[in-house]
C-alpha cells in the first residue's frame, strides 16, 4: 500500500513551497482522532471524547470524518459533529454502519490508502463518497446529520443564526435583513 506522502508526491498534488515539515504537519492534522482502548476515541487537539458502547472506535472516527467531509465547515467543532453521530452507536443501527464503514474503508483501500480516516485530502476522500454517495449507508448518514448537526443551539452561532423569531414577532422586524455573513 502507498503511503499518505507517496501518493502526494506520485499525484504531484504537493503545492509549490511546502516543506516536508508543513507537509508531515498537515499529515497528521489530518488524522487528528485517536483510539484509546476499546470503545474510546479522543481527539488530542480538541477538549471532546467519545466512549463507543457498539460501534467499534475506528468506525466512529471513520463516521466523524465522513460527516466533516459530506458537511464540511472549519469553524464546527469535532464534538459537534460526535454529538450529531452518537446515534448510530445503538444495537439496532450498529451493524449496517459498521457494513458501511468496511465498505468506505474497501474503496480506500482500492485508492491505495490503508483506511478512509488515513486518506490525507480532502478531494480524495470526497472523491471517495462520491462512488457511495446512492448507497442507503451514505444516505442515512448525510440525511441524520441535516438534524443531527444543524439543530444544536451550540453550533447556530457559529453560523450567523439566532434561533427562532415566533415569540419576538417574526423575523420582518427582528433580523431580516441583518445578515452579514452572505
Amino acid at each position: 500500500m502507498k503511503t499518505q506522502g507517496e501518493n502526494i508526491m506520485n499525484q504531484n498534488k504537493c503545492p509549490v513551497g511546502l516543506t516536508r515539515r508543513e507537509l508531515l504537519a498537515r499529515s497528521t492534522a489530518a488524522g487528528a482522532s485517536f483510539v484509546i482502548g476499546a470503545g474510546f476515541l479522543a481527539s488530542p487537539n480538541a477538549a471532546w471524547a467519545i466512549e463507543t458502547a457498539v460501534l467499534k472506535p475506528e468506525s466512529m472516527a471513520a463516521l466523524v470524518q465522513m460527516a466533516r467531509d459530506i458537511y464540511p465547515h472549519d469553524k464546527v467543532g469535532d464534538e459537534y459533529y460526535v454529538i450529531a453521530l452518537k446515534g448510530y452507536d445503538s444495537e439496532s443501527t450498529a451493524p449496517a454502519v459498521e457494513s458501511g464503514i468496511e465498505k468506505l474503508n474497501a474503496r480506500a483501500r482500492a485508492a491505495g490508502y490503508e483506511n478512509y480516516v488515513s486518506v490525507g485530502w480532502e478531494e480524495d476522500r470526497v472523491a471517495i463518497l462520491r462512488s457511495i454517495e446512492e448507497e442507503a449507508f451514505f444516505q442515512q448518514i448525510r440525511g441524520g446529520l441535516v438534524t443531527g448537526l444543524y439543530n444544536q443551539k451550540e453550533v447556530w452561532p457559529i453560523f450567523g443564526y439566532e434561533g427562532a423569531s415566533f415569540e419576538y414577532g417574526g423575523y420582518i422586524d427582528r433580523g431580516f435583513n441583518d445578515i452579514n455573513w452572505l
